[in-house]
Formats: C-alpha cells, structure tokens, sequence
C-alpha cells in the first residue's frame, strides 16, 4: 500500500511542518516494507521479560513549567466568603489546536464570584514552538480568540464538524462556550451552538454515541447553587470553611445530539439522562459491555455514580447498582472526583478508576468484560494509599514504557486542613501521588510518588491533569492544573528507556477523530488495548493519540483496529519509536 503523506496547511511556520513530518509516517504500514506481515508475536508476559533501563537513576518526572515559558497562574477568585465553586476549579486541555504535530495547553481561569469583571481574568491558550525535543510556549490567547471570561471549571476537545481542526468546549459554572477551530490559527465563539445552561457544569465527553458520524456531546452537572443561595459552612473546630454537596440539591447531566452541521441539540430528557440526579463532577464515555455502543459512567460527589449503558435507540438506562459500579465493595457513596477508563490487567477490557475524598480510598473497578465490576481497591493496593488525600484529576497512563497502565493522581483538599501553620493563606494544598502497575500476576500498584522530582512533588491545591507527549520524545508528560497556583508542566524522563508506538488514528467512514475506536496491540502472550480518546480525569481534556509502551522490545509491530461502526483492520508490520498516521480503509482485514 502507497504511504500517503501527512497533509498540512499553507500557513503554518516552515520549523512546525519539517518537526511534524519528522516524527510520522503514515500509514499503510510504515517500516521495514519488504517483510512479511506478522501474526501475532510473542510479547512480555510480565515485567521483567521487558526491562526499561534507566529506571533507577533518574527521576520519573521533572517539573519544567516556568522554564518552558508556561506562566499561568490560576486563581480562585477567593474573598473570604468561602464560595463553594471556588475550592473545585479548575482543569485544562492538552490539544494540537494549530495542527503542527505537537501539544498546545489551554488553561482555564476563574475570578471572584461576587466581583465579575473586575479582573483580567480569562482562559489563556499557549502554543507549543517545539525545538530540538525542547518545548517553548508562547501565550496566543487574544490571537486565537479563545480568552473566555466565564467562572471556569473544564473543558473537552475534540472535531465537532469533520473539518480536521480540533475544536473547543468551556465548561463554567454559568453559561459554557464553544470555540470553532477556523485551521488558521484562531477560533470563532459560538455561544449559540450548544444550547444554554446556566448551571454548575463540570466534566464533558465528546463521544459518537449514536453512531451517525459526528461527535456528540455529554456534559456533566454538579449542584445546584448560586450566589443567592450561597451557605455559611465551618469545619469541626468552628473555622468558616467551604460547604460540601451536601448542602446543596445534585442536578442531571445533559447529553446535547450533533446535528451534523456543527450545532447541537438538547436530547437529555429523550434520551433518559435525566431521569436521575447526581452531583457530577467526571465523565468518560466508553464500550464496558463490549456491545459496540458508547456507554457513559460519571463520577458523582458523594451520591451514587452513574452508568448510562446505551441500548441501541437513543435512549440509556442507568445500570451502575446492577453493574456493581454505583457504590463501593462496603455499599457506600463516595465523593467521586476524577475518573478514568482502560484495560490496566490486559484482558480487553474497560477498567474504572475514580478518585475521592480524604478518608475515602480511591476505587479501582474491575470490568468482567460484561459491565460487571468488582471493587479491587484494597487487593491492588491502591486502597490504603490513596486514605490521606483528596483526589482530582487522573488517567491510565504507562509512564515508564514497560507495557502496562499505571496512575498519576492530582490530590488537593477541599475541607480546611486543621493544622496547617496560620500564615498559610490557602490550606488546601496535598502531594500529588504517582503508582506503577506492578504487571501480572498479581496486579498490583507499588507509590512511586518519591521517584518524581521535588518541582513535581509540590504540596498544593491540585484539580484537573491532561496527559500527552509535550516533547515527542515517545512518552507521556502531564500538565497538572492547580487551584490558586501556576501551572505544572512534569516531563517525563523514566520513559525515555523504553520503545514504544505511537498512533494518531483517522477515522474516514465515522467522525474523523475516530474516539472509541480499539487499538490492540498483537501480542499473543501480553495482549493489550487503547481506546482512543481525550475524556476521562477531572475537567480537563487529553491528547487522543495512542501510545504503547514495548520496554526493550525493538521489534516492528502489528496493530488491529476495530474502528466505530465496526470495520476491523490491521496495520503492520509498523517500526517502533515512530508516530504512525492509521487512517480507516487502508489496513487489510483479518
């Protein structure tokens, strides 16, 4: 098959364009062409039949945000009269919004609740002048036209309209904002294309869940609250303190259908959604019952979680107490937080993994491949670890390249720390936290948290994270968004030991981000999978490429897709190292 190239547009600088084409191929296959198409071959089977050099000697993760240029500093807007949406904001975005290969950062800002407009306080999108592996950001926010003004809370990405620029969601505590990529550079508001909501909105998932082609939208509501109903809250010792959901009355989530032509429709109530309430504060949207139907689970605060499984006519039904994935193992809520889904333990899969409250433990939920879950919290020793923080953003990721997901956690309190010195003028902050999975057998998760640099192991107020490769050099860095602090920017080093595959996948018979298609990895004895997507952590959004850590297997590589709507197809053999384009129809079928 010929290697179509990568196309890109007239306007961009001539140092993007030759940076981008250095590291893709496109393929067909991409390679050593001359050699067979494997089957499958044989892989690790556990961690040590694919060591990853260079573990021990270097930090995972270096904090590099100030000396990349990355200068945001969040704010709250906090005067003294603890209004409860301050303690949960903010996430961000890691996107390619220009289309130059590499990985821009949209952070999202909010202001005093009581005093709008007083401030200059607006989202800012800085853009990523990738030299020599070494990122550079340049603050474009007035350029692109993406400063929204709104109390901001997250954000999703993804191509509404098929036009392959990647497009732009705001969610606020008051109206949300969509931004249309116009492929030059900049973006046109349009506040009219998704239809209003004034309310508490927190998370959104851009996922196809009807099949027809374009990206619908999923957005996930908190409480009902405003300044008129604000509550005067205290902690035990009697200090003013934030409330909790608690006090205030959780609303339904919206699901908004794409016309098609970019704008969207309110299908909520048609479609069952709001058939109960929830204080929603995550959301991913994936297949857990293997049935090709996007299904969504949403991480409530403190009530029952939701999972919206999707039955074939536009309608859902929340399955999450049948399912097991509504409550934790003793039958209690938690404060769900962040969320995440894969397949951790290799056995084709979505996996759930949800972030809570101090006190509470992080829940792992383990799929039987049937929508049924099993809370594996405390045999995977993510239980006990996670007791002594409060936890927000956080993915499936493989940070050191060795094959298999592990977890980033982004921790921030939300009640008052009591015994926090009294000239700290925010209390809220926590370490964030850092676990390997330990592979099969046993599947377990050893911290690792005292592998990160000392930049990377700040005690502060955490929210959202977005995962993605900033520096192209094969593995994954994070942006962590903090409250009332600058932005962090942790760039991975462990990974730089390993091999690895990267994929942008290109859907041509569905939406063109092809999200929920299946990439596995052929490999007999290790199989694994990635689900294409930028959803999932704490009101944040993720870079959609696929990536599969190989360890010290060098060896070129093939890949099956099962693309939305169905369609299977193979790639390969695909040489590591190398970001490949996968495009729908070019592969060969099994």
């Amino acid at each position: 098959m010929p290697v179509r190239p990568l196309q890109r547009r007239d306007w961009m600088p001539r140092r993007w364009r030759a940076a981008a084409a250095s590291a893709l191929c496109v393929v067909a296959g991409c390679g050593d062409r001359s050699a067979p198409a494997p089957g499958p071959v044989p892989g690790p089977a556990s961690r040590a039949a694919a060591p990853v050099t260079g573990v021990d000697d270097v930090p995972w993760f270096v904090e590099i945000a100030a000396t990349s240029g990355l200068d945001f500093r969040h704010t709250t807007g906090s005067s003294g009269q603890f209004f409860f949406p301050e303690i949960s904001a903010s996430g961000g975005a890691l996107l390619d919004y220009d289309g130059d290969g590499d990985l821009d950062v949209y952070a999202i800002q909010a202001y005093p609740l009581d005093r709008p407009g007083t401030t200059d306080a607006r989202n800012r999108l800085y853009r990523n002048d990738l030299v020599d592996g070494v990122p550079r950001f340049v603050d474009v926010t007035d350029a692109a036209g993406v400063g929204d003004d709104g109390y901001g809370m997250g954000c999703a990405t993804g191509d509404i309209d098929n036009d392959g620029d990647v497009d732009l969601f705001v969610t606020n505590v008051g109206a949300n904002m969509l931004y249309r990529n116009a492929g030059d550079g900049t973006f046109a508001a349009d506040p009219d294309a998704v239809p209003r909501d004034e309310r508490w909105n927190t998370s959104a998932s851009f996922a196809d869940y009807d099949g027809d082609g374009d990206l619908d939208l999923f957005v996930a509501a908190y409480v009902n609250y405003s300044l008129a109903e604000h509550k005067a809250c205290h902690s035990p010792s009697g200090r003013r303190d934030y409330c909790g959901p608690a006090s205030y009355q959780p609303v339904p989530d919206r699901l908004y259908r794409n016309r098609g032509d970019g704008t969207f429709e309110d299908v909520t109530t048609a479609a069952g959604i709001d058939a109960v309430a929830g204080s929603g504060l995550g959301v991913v949207a994936a297949d857990f019952d293997g049935d090709g139907r996007v299904d969504f689970y949403v991480a409530n605060d403190g009530n029952a979680n939701h999972l919206w499984m999707n039955r074939g006519d536009g309608t859902f039904r929340n399955e999450a107490l049948y399912a097991g994935a509504a409550y934790n193992a003793e039958g209690m809520a938690e404060a769900g937080m962040g969320v995440s889904a894969g397949d951790f333990d290799g056995d084709d899969d979505e996996d759930l993994f949800l972030s809570h409250l101090v006190g509470e433990t992080n829940t792992l939920l383990v799929n039987d491949g049937r929508a049924g879950f099993d809370d594996a919290s405390d045999r995977s020793g993510l239980g006990a670890s996670s007791r002594r923080a409060t936890g927000f953003g956080t993915r499936w990721v493989d940070v050191d390249g060795d094959g298999w997901p592990d977890l980033f956690v982004a921790n921030g309190a939300v009640r008052l720390d009591e015994d926090a010195p009294p000239g700290d003028a925010y209390p809220y902050g926590q370490m964030n936290q850092l676990f390997r999975n330990e592979g099969p057998p046993g599947w377990v998760f050893t911290e690792v948290t005292n592998r990160m640099d000392a930049g990377s192991r700040r005690v502060e107020s955490s929210r959202g994270a977005a995962f993605g490769d900033i520096d192209l050099d094969g593995d994954p860095d994070i942006v962590v968004f903090n409250g009332n602090a600058p932005v962090r920017l942790m760039r991975n080093d462990v990974g730089n030991g390993a091999h690895w595959l990267r994929l942008r996948l290109r859907g041509t018979a569905g939406a063109r981000d092809a999200f929920g298609a299946i990439v596995r990895l052929r490999d007999a004895t290790s199989p694994r999978r990635e689900r294409v997507s930028t959803d999932g952590s704490y009101c944040s959004a993720n870079d959609p490429t696929v990536r599969f850590g190989l360890g010290s297997d060098d060896r070129a590589r093939e890949i099956e897709v099962t693309w939305p709507g169905g369609r299977v197809e193979r790639f390969g053999p695909l040489a590591p190292d190398v970001t490949h384009e996968i495009v729908e129809g070019m592969g060969t079928t099994p």
